[in-house]
């Protein structure tokens, strides 16, 4: 047998399945999806099987055997190896690298160097050896191998004996694969298998054996194994007192897995399916008739917020769960996960795993695990969740579609929701794309012309509506405040007049508020106000942000602080100040404006200790806050009865990025926030504060108007030849030099255009534009370039820019030069 193996060697030359054979005493532990150590050159690396065959066309002289098998139960199906397969080519990234992605963190290997002892040719060889070198001889022997660095550490001035022994070759060096996680076991403690003998042991115990008597006790009356840990603790006792009931034979202490559980100390209230809005039937019965009839269907659910999509994901799923078959649920954001988890562990209970960024990296490992072992149904989680290694799913649910995250911007940049088409489209599943405010791409799949389109070679998709909130609760009130006319009028605090009010109206009815704003720290830049000066990041062309509880100030790229400035660097002058507002200063003014004002901040700065996000929103549920105030994480998802009022305070702040998508993000940014009022009994009510009101973007979200939006934007992106009419690949460069950018740039685009010129000749549409510093044109000390490509839909195209690209491979193997292809780009900056 013969198997073809992806191995973890991430370059172009290695970017293809090798051949090797497949050991006799490995024919029953290897499957497509294994994972193997084979011989790569003079070392051993990681590999992926992708196919076995009896015969191969390679010269089976040549060929090495499979060193080793990594795991008892292959980590990857057949499907997501061929998934793997369609990612590569897709989105232009090496196999492996896309292999990797699928598997959890704990599986990623990680390489050890060990030494092993090599046997002599010659008797009494070891004789001629230092005693000290034999004793290094010995220890390593004993152990069979040992790593490397630990016998540095072991025999620490010894050095130089140990290279003698290796360049002897006494000592033979061999690199071993590990994986970074392992399972997580625990003392337990087990009853004896004969319980009729316990009374007699009781008995059998002196006065002075108390707690050893306890103990017993406590194994009569609930004879099934407990960790030890647990025992001690409900007993109060030592450790000492149950190992010398072991020592006796009484009873047993044997380690044991235990699964790592990140929601193992809640309880979930259950809940029933609630009865659907005729609305909600409507969308619910379309879904549930895919999912049984096994249609490849991918759906687009606009519904407006608080119209009760989560009700009809969650009736859909059981659906799917009644069928035997298994469901995906992504959510956008880890903000939104634990309200999520609630009401889908309320609904299924033990049939659902959690995946996202926030679990440790055994816990990740040990959700992956259940949905391995089948222990699973559902499971819920951010964009990688997408390749939870089911086998026969039914429905794949993708909540906030229109979010950015879905789409990874390190490599592979796939888009979940391509990723998922395709797996719906293998398994005969339906998908769910689920938002208030869909992203464009989305909706034009949807119109008949994207339907006539020729150049359009993705699948259509089918529009499901729900306009109107539950039982009929009206969209809340808008109001856009222009805030230029608030300065005209003498008010130059970061308030409006009329949000003012509406905070001290809430305050005084005890209800909620929720402020958006999308920047954090204090400030967003520090300026002289003598020479002007800005302070910048001294490794990316960006500027600082002054973040005031720890008196710093930050670049948000690479994470480079310094203390902050009381004089200016350029002029010495001590008219430094901070200028723009963060969340930090938005709350510093609370504190002011409101005395005794309860606020929780909600940004990257305070939620990056694990389970902070669930701190905050369960003090905000249970009314331990007056004001929710963060970044775009508060915008989405959150449903709090008692919030009736939101303020977005810089409503133009992404208008003003250069991106063709910012009018969207901006529409869809409000629109989200504004959703989080009134959703219960009591009424809400927005306050949209802006330097640019007559924007169509702020105008349209203030109406709750997405298909004038849509009209709108979609006739500007039609004329500027832009996503969804064209589709675009944004290449970018970076250097540490930029002559060597600015020649790499041109090379490249002559290139490109020589296949857009042929492209056009035979009636394709293919543009070549740049090359251009990017808009941050410096990260950690590398400069930035990027050449943009807009073209119509052909499938190749994508294969074409690769070949291209490949006239750069001398420069980047000599010159340390980066290129990264991304296409579909959600981030142009």
């Amino acid at each position: 047998m013969y198997a073809k193996v992806i191995v973890d060697v991430p370059a172009r030359q290695t970017n293809r399945a090798f051949d090797y054979i497949v050991p006799e005493s490995l024919r029953d532990w290897i499957a497509v999806g294994s994972r193997v150590g084979v011989p790569f050159g003079p070392r051993v690396v990681q590999g992926f099987v992708v196919e076995l065959q009896p015969d191969t066309d390679q010269n089976k002289e040549k060929l090495k055997p499979i060193a080793h098998a990594l795991d008892l139960t292959p980590p990857l199906t057949p499907e997501l190896v061929k998934l793997g397969r369609w990612i590569s080519r897709t989105y232009l990234c090496h196999e492996v690298t896309a292999l990797q992605a699928m598997i959890p963190g704990a599986l990623k290997a990680k390489y050890e160097r060990h030494v092993r002892v090599t046997e002599p040719a010659e008797e009494g060889a070891v004789s001629f050896l230092l005693p000290r070198q034999q004793e290094i001889l010995q220890y390593v022997k004993e152990r069979d191998s040992v790593e490397l660095e630990s016998l540095m550490e072991k025999f620490g001035g010894d050095g130089p004996l140990i290279r003698q022994l290796i360049e002897e070759g006494r000592l033979s060096e061999v690199q071993l694969i590990k994986d970074r996680m392992s399972t997580k076991k625990a003392l337990t403690v087990f009853p004896p298998d004969d319980l009729e003998r316990l009374d007699g042991w009781i008995r059998e115990l002196s006065a002075r054996a108390a707690k050893q008597k306890e103990v017993l006790e406590h194994l009569r009356l609930h004879p099934e194994p407990v960790k030890l840990t647990d025992l001690l603790a409900k007993l109060n006792i030592s450790a000492s007192t149950v190992k010398g009931l072991a020592d006796r034979g009484w009873l047993r202490l044997e380690e044991v897995e235990v699964m790592r559980d990140p929601y193992g100390s809640r309880t979930f209230k259950p809940t029933d399916p609630l009865p659907l809005t005729a609305e909600q039937e409507k969308v619910f019965s379309r879904i549930q008739g895919a999912v049984v009839g096994r249609e490849k269907r991918v759906f687009l659910l606009h519904g407006v917020t608080g119209s009760g999509k989560t009700e009809v994901y969650l009736q859909s799923i059981q659906s799917c769960l009644d069928m035997g078959r298994e469901a995906i649920v992504l959510v956008p954001e880890i903000s939104l996960t634990p309200q999520m988890v609630e009401r889908f562990k309320g609904r299924f209970g033990e049939r659902v795993a959690v995946l996202h960024s926030r679990l440790s990296h055994g816990e990740r490992y040990d959700e992956w695990r259940k949905i391995m072992r089948k222990q699973v149904q559902v499971v819920i989680g951010a964009r990688s969740a997408i390749f939870a290694p089911f086998t026969s799913i039914g429905l794949i649910i993708i909540d906030e579609e229109h979010e950015t995250t879905y789409k990874q911007e390190e490599s592979p940049k796939y888009h979940a929701r391509e990723v998922a088409a395709a797996r719906a489209s293998y398994h005969g599943a339906a998908v769910v794309l689920g938002s208030a405010t869909p992203s464009l791409e989305s909706m034009y799949r949807t119109t008949p012309e994207a339907m006539d389109d020729p150049s359009e070679d993705r699948a259509a998709y089918e529009l499901l509506s729900m306009p109107s909130r539950v039982e009929g609760r009206p969209l809340p009130a808008v109001q856009i405040v222009d805030m230029r006319e608030e300065l005209k009028q003498g008010n130059r605090s970061m308030f409006s007049r009329g949000l003012y009010k509406a905070i001290e109206d809430r305050l005084h009815k005890k209800e909620q508020v929720v402020l958006l704003l999308n920047r954090r720290g204090y400030a967003t830049f520090v300026m002289c106000r003598t020479c002007g000066y800005v302070a910048e990041c001294p490794h990316c062309d960006i500027s600082l942000t002054y973040h005031q509880s720890s008196h710093t100030i930050r670049c948000h790229y690479c994470g480079y602080a310094e203390r902050e400035l009381s004089t200016c660097p350029e002029c010495e002058s001590s008219h430094i100040r901070h200028f723009g507002t963060g969340t930090q200063r938005v709350e510093e003014e609370l504190g002011k404006l409101f005395p005794g004002i309860r606020v929780i901040r909600m940004d990257v700065d305070t939620t990056t200790e694990k389970g902070s996000h669930e701190k905050w929103l369960t003090l905000f549920k249970n009314r331990q806050a007056d004001v929710l105030l963060g970044t775009q994480m508060v915008a989405k998802g959150l449903d709090f009865p008692h919030v009736t009022l939101v303020g977005a305070l810089a409503a133009d702040s992404v208008l003003n990025l250069p991106d063709f998508r910012a009018a969207e993000r901006t529409f869809q940014l409000l629109t989200q926030v504004a959703g989080r009022a009134g959703r219960h009994e009591l009424p809400g009510e927005v306050f949209v504060q802006t330097y640019t009101p007559e924007h169509y973007s702020i105008l349209t979200a203030a109406r709750h108007d997405y298909t004038a939006f849509m009209r709108k934007e979609m006739m500007l992106r039609k004329f500027h030849h832009y996503p969804p009419f064209h589709r675009l690949i944004l290449i970018t460069l970076t250097h540490e030099q930029v002559p060597l950018l600015l020649r790499s740039g041109e090379v490249l685009a002559n290139r490109l255009r020589e296949i857009g010129n042929d492209r056009n000749r035979s009636g394709g549409e293919l543009e070549v534009l740049g090359p251009v510093a990017s808009p941050i044109s410096r990260i950690k000390d590398r400069y930035r370039f990027q050449c943009m490509i807009k073209y119509r839909g052909e499938a190749d195209i994508a294969a074409l820019v690769q070949q291209a690209a490949s006239v750069l491979d001398e420069t980047v193997k000599q010159q340390k030069l980066t290129v990264s292809i991304d296409v579909d780009p959600q981030l142009l900056m």
